[in-house]
């Protein structure tokens, strides 16, 4: 968990003068008010914030280097062009992130620089599905079609969150995921409908894929992970619905689909609860979540090495950038 004490970014407690300002910032919330960057909020508030947006920028970066290994592997011109327009697309939707971010933590004397150090040395993770190995060209299929539809859900979730930067900024976001999984969905049929070995191909890459996808949303209760972060997110209407709600309606959609096309998921206890009106199914190992997020997934260590060489070699253009203009 990215510890905002140790960087400078910490909690006070509230002084008695601010306690009206809390209350007419709560006011706003229920009222449905959307929140500046330079709104007076509360600590609690701007380090969430700084927290969900940082993790969710950096997970769009790192989130294109699993289908940017496919750029030149592709099978045809078509789909280099258009895996790599997603890739392009990913990182376009990082650096919108950060900079939303960036108005956050400038309060704290921080910018995008040290979200992407913090990123290196560990201390701010990324998403649990962008750690694992894409092996075959059906894996990136995968991506765009359940991943990208994870995150669709997941997004659309906070389309009207109470912070109006990052609420627009998911506007723009979610609208082109949706073209993303429906790039993802027409490798899958393409695939689906293909030879027995690309049938099998695709199969094998649901089978591997599954576990990260129902990790996807995180754990159902705080009591699993000890954290309360699914509460103070909805208690300042940053999002609606828990994280169990959330792969539900990834279930309640995808599962449907996965089986029309003839393919099955890892899972034999998998069965829609018609009195319960719920998915039922096998709890992944959230021993290993905290293993994979902590950078000991499969290719955590080789993917934070790319970020970090292109970080660095870049590290000029930063500094040029901050040069003040010649009059």
């Amino acid at each position: 968990m990215y510890n905002l004490v140790e960087h400078g970014i910490y909690t006070k407690e509230k002084p008695e003068e601010d306690q009206e300002k809390y209350k007419e910032f709560m006011a706003r919330i229920e009222a449905g008010e959307k929140i500046e960057a330079d709104d007076w909020m509360p600590d609690e508030y701007r380090q969430t914030l700084i927290k969900l947006i940082s993790m969710h920028g950096i997970s769009e970066i790192m989130g294109a280097l699993p289908e940017k290994e496919w750029v030149p592997k592709a099978p045809t011109l078509k789909r280099k062009l258009g895996i790599m327009a997603k890739v392009q697309d990913e990182m376009g939707h990082g650096q919108l992130l950060l900079r939303v971010a960036e108005d956050l933590m400038a309060p704290y004397g921080k910018d995008r620089g040290d979200v992407m150090e913090d990123l290196l040395k560990g201390d701010l993770k990324f998403h649990n599905v962008f750690h694992m190995p894409t092996k075959t060209w059906a894996d990136a299929g995968v991506i765009g079609w359940l991943v990208d539809g994870a995150a669709i859900i997941s997004q659309t979730n906070m389309l009207d969150a109470s912070y109006g930067p990052y609420q627009r900024a998911l506007q723009r976001i979610c609208a082109e995921e949706v073209f993303h999984a429906q790039h993802g969905e027409a490798i899958i049929m393409a695939l689906a409908e293909g030879t027995e070995e690309q049938r099998k191909m695709l199969q094998d890459a649901v089978n591997r894929w599954w576990p990260a996808l129902l990790m996807f949303f995180g754990p159902a209760s705080a009591e699993t992970t000890g954290s309360s972060k699914q509460e103070v997110t909805t208690k300042y209407r940053i999002r609606k619905s828990s994280n169990e709600e959330l792969r539900q309606a990834f279930l309640d959609k995808y599962l449907p689909r996965v089986f029309a096309l003839g393919l099955s998921v890892p899972d034999e206890t998998v069965h829609y609860d018609k009195e319960q009106e719920r998915w039922v199914y096998q709890q992944p190992d959230w021993n290993e979540f905290k293993n994979i997020i902590n950078n000991k997934g499969p290719r955590s260590q080789e993917r934070l090495r790319l970020r970090e060489i292109a970080f660095k070699n870049n590290e000029w253009v930063r500094e040029a950038l901050a040069q003040p203009a010649i009059s």
